[in-house]
């Protein structure tokens, strides 16, 4: 049994109607790493807000593996008129986000939500307070050690799984 390569898998090439805003996430690498897995998850376009995104730079296309160049993206300063335009174009705006009252992604059944919008918080400060009360839904991954967050892009990984696993068994 040999490994395959990039070139010689057979999986199916698939875009799904999911759309990353990312919220202040301003460390190259992670934004490199968003642009990897939002390519191997099938979501249609990335969309960074706040100053000083690093989205071009070596930092950023090391752990990008030139993904940057297939996957849409938008950088936007501010992220509240993203969210309304979203809101406008039927997204479900879900903020990844441990709080009192979100709820485990075990929980929620992703694939009766036609189009969702992921919202990932900044490395340190996570989602913002007044994008957290814009959503619609604010989700956590069930934790089970000492520390109560991960790094952004794992947490990202975790999540954009079972969006894509629930819409896959749902088809």
């Amino acid at each position: 049994m040999s490994q395959l390569t990039h070139y010689t898998t057979n999986f199916e090439k698939r875009t799904f109607p999911i759309i990353l805003v990312s919220d202040q996430v301003s460390n190259a690498p992670n934004i490199g790493s968003l642009f990897r897995i939002c390519d191997a998850f099938g979501v249609e376009k990335i969309i960074f807000c706040g100053e000083n995104i690093p989205v071009f730079g070596r930092k950023m296309t090391k752990t990008s593996r030139a993904t940057e160049k297939v996957v849409p993206f938008e950088i936007k300063e501010d992220i509240h008129p993203v969210i309304s335009k979203l809101q406008a174009d039927n997204y479900t705006i879900i903020s990844l986000e441990i709080t009192e009252n979100s709820q485990s992604i075990h929980t929620i059944d992703f694939s009766k939500l036609e189009k969702i919008a992921l919202v990932i918080g900044d490395e340190n400060f996570g989602v913002n307070p007044e994008t957290i009360y814009e959503s619609d839904i604010v989700t956590h991954i069930d934790m089970f050690g000492q520390n109560s967050s991960m790094n952004v892009v794992q947490a990202t990984n975790i999540v954009l799984y079972e969006i894509t696993r629930q819409r896959i068994l749902a088809n």
